[in-house]
């Protein structure tokens, strides 16, 4: 028996944005990990043998800390042979992927990664906004919302002043603050969208402006997990238009 750990992205929340490889490494899978935002369908891919284990972690809920995730991958590898850690979007975007692979690599353990498709590109384009587009975007970021020591990541003052997209992961909870900079800046008219459980069935987005979008969330009822997305491109929406006029009407 060979210990071996396999990251495999899951992709953003649609089962079936995961790609053949990833397919094909679930069916070779002695451990399954899977994280919160993997789509438990997945799992049928994985032999009946397979020990199939959620190690999810999600803010403000009990879970496995990273240093116990590590750990649990060594001693299964050790214990079971190929374990497969199935993770949301791509492993190495805000995964903790790369945490995960170098801890696994100090036992000896034979480390691979199966990429996949990135919540940051993936559920824009769900809802019909490509991250960048000829005249209107030339370029985008992709940056956490919440940083280890809990704060806004200074990179994003410094997307503020972009004209870049700027994609912004696990920022719902800061999405007060995120926006405040832009206001701060001048820029509280630029588009924005926030789309909570990209590509899945109930998928959410709510359209509108930096000025307004807390307003409209809170109205909503919108939680995580969400994606949120600022820039000019969020005009090329199909509804963005629509709805904006709406948000005005609604607010006289």
């Amino acid at each position: 028996m060979q210990p071996k750990l396999t990251l495999v992205g899951a992709g953003p929340g649609d089962g079936e944005l995961i790609t053949l490889k990833g397919v094909r490494t679930l069916r070779q899978a002695d451990v399954i990990l899977y994280d919160d935002l993997a789509n438990a369908s997945l799992l049928e891919f994985a032999p009946e043998h397979a020990l199939k284990m959620y190690v999810g972690k999600r803010a403000g809920k009990a879970s496995f800390s990273q240093d116990e995730i590590n750990t649990l991958i060594v001693r299964l590898a050790q214990e079971h042979g190929h374990v497969v850690r199935l993770k949301g979007g791509d492993p190495y975007v805000f995964g903790r992927g790369f945490e995960e692979f170098a801890y696994a690599r100090q036992y000896g353990i034979c480390c691979e990664v199966v990429p996949g498709v990135s919540s940051s590109i993936g559920v824009p384009a769900s809802q019909g906004i490509p991250v960048t587009s000829r005249g209107v975007s030339e370029s985008f970021w992709v940056i956490t919302g919440t940083t280890r020591n809990g704060e806004l990541s200074d990179d994003l003052r410094l997307a503020v002043q972009s004209k870049a997209t700027v994609i912004v992961l696990m920022g719902l909870s800061k999405v007060s603050e995120i926006c405040a900079l832009y206001c701060q800046a001048g820029r509280g008219h630029l588009p924005m969208a926030v789309v909570q459980n990209g590509t899945r069935a109930d998928e959410h987005c709510v359209l509108g402006q930096v000025w307004n979008m807390p307003q409209l969330l809170a109205e909503q009822g919108v939680g995580a997990p969400a994606v949120l997305i600022i820039g000019e491109v969020v005009t090329l929406h199909p509804s963005y238009l629509a709805e904006c006029l709406r948000n005005v009407s609604m607010a006289y």
